[in-house]
Formats: structure tokens, C-alpha cells, sequence
């Protein structure tokens, strides 16, 4: 029930962070509740604000490109239009997001402040930072990043498997592959003025994304609508999902949910009518299974926090690598001499993407075949890739690199072999080595 003053309305803000989108919003929802005026707001980032993993010290590797700033800003646009159509606005802040919103919260009065829990170390901190400064705002935190939320795990964060089998198993014995319920829409009435638009966010360019990305929740919306109603590719989505190049093979969802312009459980709910509709078979089943790797990365970052970035990773075994300027610099450029490898960092460079399979490929290369700090790989892809996730893209290279949640350790894959397993043709290599 809303709370009702008789002298002063009691205002809440929601501050947008990797959950770009106005459906399935926990935190949201549990805000409304307790408010009667309602600002949403959005923090930008300037150069200083972004993570520098400990001991990497280039920090042209963690700054984002281009086509990812790009994308972030369709995604801010399109949230913006939603909302106006629920109306409400959004306002852009510019900064350091802890100092921007106590500012903000002070400035307005603003009794609450709802966000959605983030796996992220930095990310946690800052909230904890902002509850801790903000002495007349309470914070309600909400779930909305994963799949299965903490508290339906049948083990703690800290108690949970250590290698993602057992942790599956354990998943699926006690939890049903159902759609969740999901969170209802936004129910309260928008901050009247003073309330301030803020600033604008910075368009770098305004041509189309390659491979058919466009950043925002409408976009994705679509994507889903049509992956699942209008295809029948989720039937044979284990088959076709090592396709190194080609949009239908595998489901795409992956720029979208990184920055929550979908919600997993959105993806989990439309799966569940599909299978009920047309067929439920193990291609629809490795969707469901790739999500679930997704939450466990999730909620692993979660319980080793800082250690995710380590050299020695989350087992401590330090590894035999090192960092080489020239090495690492061929690597990016997709001069390795590695013919796969190349066609795979060109396509990246192009277009923000790379397949599972490409990237499984290229990370082998870069810690077996030129022997390099994991870090730096793991570094250039937060810099480049569209679907950036904290804790998918520093599990996957640390389970890559051995010191992560593999069991075999060390993982090294025969590039030949590959090449002739996803590239038999040529056509990749052919399309992407011009």
C-alpha cells in the first residue's frame, strides 16, 4: 500500500544501472510501494568511473569502444521513449554515481532509492557506499539479473558448488523449469518540477550495428517475439549454436540481456510457451541450460567478489603466463598468424560480437599458443564486446585459464582441428581475412 502524507508527498528515485528496460523490476515494484512521486534516474560514466582490474594497468583496455558506447546510448534512448510513453522521464547524471545520487537525494528530499542487485564487486560497493552516506534515504535493493534468484538456491552463496555439473544438477532436482512470476509494471505518478532532465547522453554515431544489434528493451522485445513465434530455430538451437558467423544459428539475446534491456526470466517465460506450443526437446533445453550457466557465473562473482579479477583466479594456482605489448597488440589487431583466430578478432573488431565458439578459440590461443596474462584478454573484451558481463565474460576467461570454475583445468583447444570442425570451407576466414 502507498504510503499517504498529509503535508509532504514521500518521493522515491530508481537508479537504472545494467537493467535498462521497464518490465520485470523487483526493486522497482517494492519502491512503489512505499512512495507517492517517482524520478528515474541514470548515472553516465565518465573515463575515471570505470573499473581497473588490479595489476592491468592499461586502461585503454577497460574504457568501452565505440560500437559499445553506441549501443549503451540506443539503449538509454530507447528507455527514455518508454517511459515518456508511461509517463515519466529519465533523467542522465554525469559522474561518480554514489557522489551524483546522495547530491540528488539530498537535494530533492527523496525518502527511497530502489536498485536492482548487480553481481559486480564495484558495483555491490557502490550501493553499500551509497547506503552508508545517504543518512534520510533508505536503499530497497531487488533481484532482476538472473534467472534463479538467491533465495530459491537450495544451497547459500557461500556453500555453493565450486564447477558448474553439481551446481545443475542440484538446480534442477529442486526447482521446476517454469516461467516466474514476473514483476508488475511501474504504479506511481512522476516527480513533478523542479525536477531536473539532466544531461544529455553523448552520440558517437548514428549508423546501423552490424549483425543486426540495436541497443534497447523495444528491440529486444522484437528480437524474442520473433526467435520464438515467428522461427522455429529454438528446435534445433544445440545443432546450429557453434556457427561461427550467421545471425539465426544461435538465440542473440546475449548484447540485450547484458544490459538488461531483457530480463532472463522474460527469456525463461517466453522458452516455457514455446516448448508448451511447439516442442520441448533438448535443443529447447540447452537454452535453459546456457541461462543456467549464466546464473552460476552470476552468483559465483557474488561469493569470491574481488578475487574474480585475480591473476590466480578463484583457486589461487598462479599461472605461467605473462604480458608481451607486441603480443598482445597482434592478438587484438587479429594478426596472431592463427588463420581462425584472426577471422575471429577482426569480426569482433567489426562488429562488437563474436560467437561462444570464437571466443572459446581465441582466449585458448591467447593462454596456451602466445602465452599471455588472462587479464588482458579478459580486459579487451569488456573494452570491445557489445554483451560485456561482468561475471560471464572474468568467469569464462578464468575457466579458460585454469584458474577458474573448470575442473579439467587449463583448457586448450586444437586450433586445427577446430578450424576444420566450424570453418571446413573457409568461409568464415575467407569473409573476415580480406
Amino acid at each position: 500500500m502507498v504510503k499517504i502524507s498529509s503535508t509532504q508527498p514521500i518521493r522515491g528515485v530508481f537508479w537504472f544501472r545494467n537493467d535498462l528496460r521497464t518490465h520485470d523490476l523487483p526493486a522497482l515494484s517494492q519502491l512503489c510501494e512505499h512512495i507517492d512521486e517517482l524520478a528515474f534516474v541514470y548515472v553516465m560514466a565518465t573515463e575515471k568511473e570505470y573499473r581497473q582490474p588490479d595489476d592491468v594497468s592499461s586502461s585503454k583496455l577497460v574504457l568501452p569502444s565505440e560500437k559499445r558506447i553506441q549501443f549503451l546510448n540506443e539503449c538509454i534512448d530507447d528507455l527514455r521513449t518508454n517511459l515518456q510513453e508511461l509517463g515519466h522521464d529519465l533523467i542522465l547524471l554525469k559522474g561518480d554515481p554514489v557522489t551524483q545520487l546522495s547530491a540528488f537525494c539530498e537535494q530533492y528530499k527523496v525518502t527511497y532509492i530502489g536498485v536492482t542487485e548487480h553481481a559486480g564487486f564495484n558495483e555491490r560497493v557502490q550501493v553499500q557506499t551509497l547506503d552508508e552516506v545517504l543518512a534520510h534515504t533508505e536503499v530497497i535493493i531487488g533481484e532482476g539479473a538472473s534467472m534463479i534468484n538467491e533465495e530459491q538456491l537450495p544451497f547459500s552463496i557461500t556453500g555453493m558448488p565450486s564447477t558448474f555439473s553439481p551446481f545443475r544438477r542440484k538446480i534442477e532436482k529442486r526447482l521446476e523449469r517454469t516461467d516466474d512470476v514476473l514483476a508488475p509494471s511501474i504504479s506511481v505518478t512522476e516527480l513533478p518540477p523542479p525536477f531536473v532532465r539532466g544531461v544529455s547522453p553523448d552520440t558517437l554515431t548514428n549508423s546501423p550495428m552490424a549483425m543486426q544489434f540495436f541497443g534497447g528493451e523495444s528491440a529486444a522485445l522484437r528480437h524474442l517475439d520473433n526467435y520464438f513465434k515467428h522461427s522455429h530455430q529454438a528446435s534445433v538451437y544445440k545443432e546450429t549454436r557453434n556457427a561461427l558467423d550467421t545471425w539465426e544459428h544461435s538465440t542473440k539475446f546475449s548484447p540485450w540481456l547484458a544490459h538488461g534491456c531483457i530480463s532472463p526470466k522474460t527469456i525463461l517465460k517466453a522458452l516455457v510457451e514455446y516448448e508448451e506450443a511447439i516442442e520441448r526437446n533438448e535443443n529447447t533445453y540447452w537454452i535453459y541450460f546456457e541461462l543456467l550457466w549464466r546464473d552460476f557465473f552470476l552468483h559465483m562473482q557474488k561469493r569470491h567478489t574481488k578475487s574474480w579479477f585475480a591473476f590466480d583466479g578463484i583457486n589461487g594456482t598462479l599461472p605461467s603466463t605473462d604480458f608481451k605489448q607486441s603480443e598482445f597488440q597482434r592478438w587484438c589487431d587479429g594478426n596472431t598468424g592463427y588463420d581462425i583466430v584472426d577471422a575471429c578478432m577482426k569480426q569482433l573488431s567489426e562488429t562488437g560480437y563474436m560467437s561462444n565458439r570464437g571466443r572459446q578459440l581465441v582466449a585458448s590461443c591467447f593462454v596456451h599458443e602466445l602465452n599471455l596474462d588472462w587479464r588482458y584478454g579478459a580486459s579487451w573484451f569488456e573494452h570491445t564486446l557489445l554483451d560485456y558481463d561482468v561475471a560471464s565474460n572474468w568467469g569464462n576467461w578464468q575457466y579458460l585459464a585454469g584458474v577458474g570454475c573448470d575442473p579439467r583445468g587449463h583448457r586448450q583447444f586444437n586450433l586445427e582441428k577446430q578450424t576444420q570442425m566450424y570453418d571446413p570451407n573457409g568461409e568464415f576466414r575467407n569473409r573476415w581475412l580480406k
